[in-house]
């Protein structure tokens, strides 16, 4: 009797741009796509279709994701296109990526997996339908990431109600929709239980979480609990130290009931760092750009929660050059950089977004004087991030490790709670003095802080 030899799972090809949110659109969609057996890869090579998951933020975020789809189109031809930059709406007044390449098979906005796996299925027909706690490589209720195993991202509200005049987000993402605190708790214990040291709390609003749904109470472990920020973060806190892990907040607005959160910060329960995009500090600008904080009270709050908190490490981005921006304008952006103590600041120079009301606004400032303002921000916000970082040495800190060669004998790189993956510094670690002193990725250990290089500590494990 002859043997059977079974047909290779199909192959999908899929590559994730953008920004964090993007990201865990993309973990949902290959979740799903290995939860229905199929096979999947980060390239082009040998796939059956290619999946390009976009994004459409700035001018040059949009050349990448065109781009990456000319290039997937051209190796494989078969491609579906999602995320941010397929709501885009192109010249001709149809779908941008449609009135480019109009050869794609099929083509969706962000937060569509569903969307995104009927179209899988109609050119590429699933080959089964395993139970989703049976993925490979998986964090069970959590699914599939595409970070390392040691930190993940969790996404606990899609969406944004602001109307900054810069940003194009809530007409591709749509307003704030919170994901119910069960589910997001579920998720997180999921990733904890899983391994997991360090959950990096993401969305377009963080302080904003519940508000669409008038902080209505949700279940949790079978008692009821607030869909709110405090009673989330308090949540996770918890979770997280019974796993002796990590609780980091990005894209936090500077609202009051973020005073709530900095005692669970003083206490240990969630990481001192706040990710805050301020934006700018004139009360001017920000009025231009709409933004749902004013400013006048921006260095009093931050002056208060270092008094309740002086560990906290904040990490903000802003825009210099922005459309009617004076000189006068600018340098109270420098002054507050320095006043405020940014530990960690990153700027753009303002780039007219297509679809921003921003564009609209009178005063644009040439490209040279907006790229001049933007490296002197940078310069400043260097000299007050290193200062920052000088404090550092000579204490010992808890590491989270990212890389250690030969179990660490040879050193690695680790970050401290003041440094979030990919966006801030890392502490290059020497090797150990002990020769019996041994570490691998994902380990919280201690090092001592001995100098400063750049941007990054260096540190000997102790």
């Amino acid at each position: 009797m002859s043997e059977t030899i079974p047909t290779p799972a199909p192959k999908v090809g899929f590559v994730s741009l953008g920004c964090p949110k993007a990201l865990t659109d993309s973990e949902l969609i290959l979740t799903q796509l290995s939860a229905e057996g199929y096979q999947t890869s980060k390239t082009f090579d040998g796939a059956d279709l290619v999946i390009v998951n976009t994004c459409g933020f700035i001018d040059d975020a949009v050349k990448e994701s065109l781009d990456t789809i000319a290039e997937a189109l051209n190796e494989n031809g078969k491609v579906i296109v999602t995320g941010c930059l397929g709501a885009k709406t192109g010249e001709g007044g149809g779908n941008m990526i449609r009135e480019m390449h109009p050869s794609v098979l099929a083509v969706t906005g962000p937060h569509a997996t569903q969307e995104v796996m009927d179209a899988v299925h109609a050119y590429l027909p699933k080959p089964h339908d395993p139970f989703m706690d049976l993925v490979p490589g998986g964090f069970g209720e959590a699914g599939l990431k595409l970070t390392p195993r040691h930190y993940a991202y969790l996404k606990i509200s899609e969406g944004c109600n602001h109307r900054c005049t810069f940003c194009i987000i809530p007409s591709m993402r749509g307003d704030l929709v919170s994901r119910p605190i069960g589910d997001v708790l579920k998720e997180a214990k999921a990733l904890f239980d899983g391994g997991v040291k360090e959950l990096l709390v993401i969305s377009q609003d963080t302080s904003a979480y519940g508000v669409d749904v008038k902080y209505r109470t949700g279940f949790w472990d079978g008692k009821p609990i607030k869909t709110r920020m405090l009673e989330l973060v308090r949540a996770l806190g918890e979770m997280a130290r019974e796993h002796d892990a990590w609780v980091r907040l990005h894209y936090v607005y500077p609202y009051p009931s973020v005073d709530d959160i900095i005692p669970l910060m003083a206490e240990g329960l969630v990481l001192p760092y706040l990710d805050v995009p301020f934006q700018h500090s004139h009360p001017d600008v920000l009025k231009r750009m709409k933004r749902p904080a004013s400013g006048e009270k921006n260095l009093e709050r931050i002056q208060r929660w270092r008094e309740l908190c002086p560990e906290l490490v904040i990490r903000s981005t802003f825009i210099a050059g922005f459309p009617g921006e004076t000189e006068e304008e600018f340098q109270h952006l420098l002054d507050f950089l320095r006043e405020a103590q940014i530990d960690r600041a990153g700027c753009f120079a303002y780039s007219p977004v297509e679809g921003a009301t921003a564009n609209e606004l009178p005063g644009m400032l040439p490209d040279d004087v907006r790229e001049a303002r933007r490296a002197r921000f940078m310069a400043v916000a260097e000299e007050v991030s290193i200062a920052r970082l000088q404090q550092r040495v000579g204490l010992t800190m808890q590491v989270l490790v990212d890389s250690a060669p030969a179990m660490g004998r040879r050193g690695g790189v680790a970050r401290t709670y003041g440094d979030a993956p990919e966006i801030d510094g890392v502490v290059r670690l020497l090797p150990p003095e002990k020769i019996s002193k041994t570490f691998k990725v994902g380990e919280l250990i201690r090092a001592r802080i001995v100098a400063v290089e750049g941007h990054d500590l260096v540190g000997v494990p102790v």
